[in-house]
């Protein structure tokens, strides 16, 4: 009976520590939120930490909350900046400017806003395609860059990318997209988390409702439909020029998730950097925090942390 008893308790301490059962996490109370000018934008920071500045980029279906672990780890030795994207999260809603040029120098914004020259960055999904901007417009900026798991329009196998029709969502635009999605946010979100995923169970019911509640938010699932709107028509044309000028020479990591982009984020890359190491993030699919979010922290960290 108490073999019975132990091997119960057990299996509900797994239950409760496995991402199944994870919780979106609130950024630490000694973090400040505030919003920056930038251009004809407000981007919504977080900022907390002291020391070296560490700069953490999000994409489409999350917002900057998808950094809290990660900020928890690394602010008692990072100054730690986390922005919504324009027309995101909580920032403004410009009526144009997403393009990732334009979102680059919002960035730069920010950090001038906060007196930080330079920077080492951490992106994931359109964070990537704004943290490439931001690093070929800014080279000197940018020290090391963590690169996560989605491509960049124009640049490598891009055009072969766009086939997939796991990416039908880039192309989805149009007069009726807004009417479409309108009070059913939360039914296309979980689109991309189930079918992008390794394992959707992973992508609990709280992260779900949190990220539905604010992409339902007025204006913010048009204009995440603007983010995709430019990857062929501004964003692929600038990458060209951008890497025709330079490649970046920072220190870059590019972690592709197994079940993801894998080892191609790391041969995407090599095709603007010339100082690119790999990466894989063992078991995930494209939503790596809320996936395997402790093999994720341990990974940029590392790197991050490295002398």
């Amino acid at each position: 009976m108490n073999l019975l008893r132990l091997s119960a308790f057990l299996i509900l301490v797994a239950l409760a520590t496995s991402p199944a059962s994870a919780r979106i996490e609130e950024f630490p109370p000694s973090f400040r939120t505030q919003m920056v000018k930038a251009g004809d934008a407000a981007i919504y920071v977080r900022v907390g930490g002291k020391g070296p500045a560490v700069v953490m980029l999000h994409g489409f279906a999350d917002t900057g909350d998808m950094w809290a672990p990660l900020a928890k780890a690394m602010m008692a030795d990072h100054t730690i900046i986390v922005p919504d994207l324009r027309g995101m999260g909580l920032s403004s809603h410009p009526p144009s400017g997403y393009d990732k040029a334009t979102q680059g120098r919002d960035i730069a914004a920010v950090m001038d806003a906060l007196k930080v020259e330079k920077a080492d960055l951490v992106t994931h999904d359109i964070g990537n395609m704004v943290g490439y901007a931001l690093a070929a417009q800014f080279p000197d900026r940018i020290t090391k860059w963590v690169v996560i798991d989605a491509p960049l329009p124009g640049i490598g196998p891009w055009d072969e990318i766009l086939k997939s029709p796991l990416l039908w969502h880039f192309n989805f635009r149009g007069p009726d997209v807004d009417r479409l999605v309108k009070g059913r946010e939360r039914i296309y979100l979980d689109r991309f988390y189930n079918e992008l995923s390794a394992n959707p169970k992973a992508i609990d019911e709280a992260t779900r409702q949190h990220y539905a509640k604010l992409y339902a938010r007025p204006g913010n699932m048009h204009y995440a439909f603007e983010q995709f709107a430019t990857f062929n028509t501004k964003d692929a044309p600038d990458n060209k020029a951008f890497a025709a000028k330079a490649k970046l020479t920072m220190p870059i990591l590019a972690l592709g998730a197994e079940k993801s982009f894998g080892e191609q984020q790391a041969a995407i890359m090599r095709d603007v950097g010339t100082n690119v190491e790999g990466g894989i993030i063992s078991g995930s699919g494209h939503w790596i925090m809320e996936e395997h979010p402790a093999q994720t922290v341990t990974m940029v960290k590392a790197f991050i942390d490295r002398k």
